[in-house]
């Protein structure tokens, strides 16, 4: 059943405006928007009065009374979400436009962990963070209401996981920027685009105009924000490609290089991990590590101090960077055959691990060229 009418005459009572765009169905990717005509720069094409937002202050006071102060605004708003009753909920038609639970299969925290083992070194990383902070929420929510279901509440919190926006309010600054997430309805079936649409709140409304000028059909998109593929996989369950603001960390290439004592002087001096290169350069924290293989302590202190550029050692850190980059190429085809046939998971699952390894092997080889060039 198509619940898209229905949410548009919902919309509309609420004093929603919808101007050349409308909610549809897109063939594998869920529910989108799309021009309903030719639209201009600068068009406002949608307005969401603040009015209709659903934020820790629509939490019922029942809910917020009950559970612990220390449960995160994310486990706050997928409680409300997992408690309330779909048949009577004043949001029962905007609820049945948002994902189901299947729509979700494709976001690691929902793998298996074999395939979980294989995400790269940064996804990983961020896994485990979300998945700490998801067993923290569902503790709470678990212990203030003993019959909720766990995978119920999984499902709300990735509904606010997944489609929240930061709402810079003036009357909460108060807050920290976690209490300022708002779920907002038709704004949040906008997908991500590198480059979207111009949204900007004001004391009334949301207020999204084209950043371009789109055809009748073309789907319009918003930029979620400037985000690696790999924070995208891990917090959306999908990737881009291209995608300008995709990076990837080098801590798995080069820690295991490093002697303690140098990672002792790392330490010392703020470089220790967090190596990263992106579609342009490698970062500086990488060329400082990558010294501490090929320079004397010397000559590494006075480029950390800035007393030298390191002109004279470039060619030798490119061409050591560059061969630390070829030989993790082969654990980078390591993984993706073992994507591709590996049994674990679902279908969706399996493509998405092995499409952001194509993406890092494409991100190191262009690398590598560049560093021999």
């Amino acid at each position: 059943m198509d619940h898209i009418p229905k949410l548009l005459d919902w919309a509309e009572t609420k004093g929603i405006k919808l101007d050349g765009i409308s909610p549809k169905r897109l063939a594998g990717r869920g529910v989108g928007v799309v021009a309903t005509r030719d639209l201009k720069t600068d068009d406002i094409i949608l307005e969401v009065p603040t009015s209709c937002h659903r934020s820790i202050d629509t939490v019922p006071k029942t809910v917020r009374s009950t559970l612990p102060k220390e449960i995160s605004v994310q486990g706050l708003l997928a409680t409300d979400l997992a408690l309330e009753d779909s048949s009577t909920s004043q949001y029962s038609i905007w609820n049945s436009v948002c994902p189901t639970p299947e729509d979700f299969t494709s976001i690691p925290l929902l793998w298996p962990q074999a395939l979980q083992a294989l995400l790269p070194g940064p996804a990983a990383k961020l896994l485990a963070a979300q998945q700490a902070k998801l067993a923290r929420d569902c503790a709470a929510a678990s212990a203030a209401f003993p019959d909720l279901a766990e995978d119920r509440f999984r499902y709300g919190w990735l509904l606010a996981n997944t489609r929240t926006f930061f709402y810079p309010s003036p009357a909460l600054k108060r807050r920290q920027n976690e209490g300022r997430m708002v779920l907002q309805p038709v704004a949040d079936l906008l997908n991500h685009a590198e480059e979207g649409c111009n949204v900007a709140f004001d004391a009334k409304s949301f207020v999204v105009r084209a950043n371009r000028e789109y055809e009748e059909g073309e789907e319009v998109r918003i930029c979620y924000g400037r985000h690696g593929c790999d924070f995208l996989m891990v917090e959306y369950g999908f990737v881009l490609d291209p995608n300008r603001w995709d990076e990837f960390g080098l801590d798995d290439v080069i820690l295991p290089k490093l002697t303690r004592q140098w990672k002792e002087r790392l330490e010392d001096r703020g470089f220790l991990g967090r190596y990263v290169l992106d579609r342009e350069q490698v970062c500086y924290r990488t060329q400082v590590a990558v010294r501490t293989l090929c320079c004397g302590v010397g000559e590494w202190m006075r480029f950390v101090d800035g007393e030298d550029g390191g002109e004279e050692s470039q060619d030798m850190v490119n061409e050591l960077l560059a061969e630390m980059l070829g030989k993790y190429r082969k654990t980078i085809r390591k993984r993706i055959d073992e994507a591709t046939h590996t049994q674990e998971g679902e279908e969706c699952q399996r493509e998405l691990l092995a499409e952001r390894w194509r993406q890092i092997d494409r991100l190191v080889e262009a690398t590598v060229d560049r560093l021999q060039d």
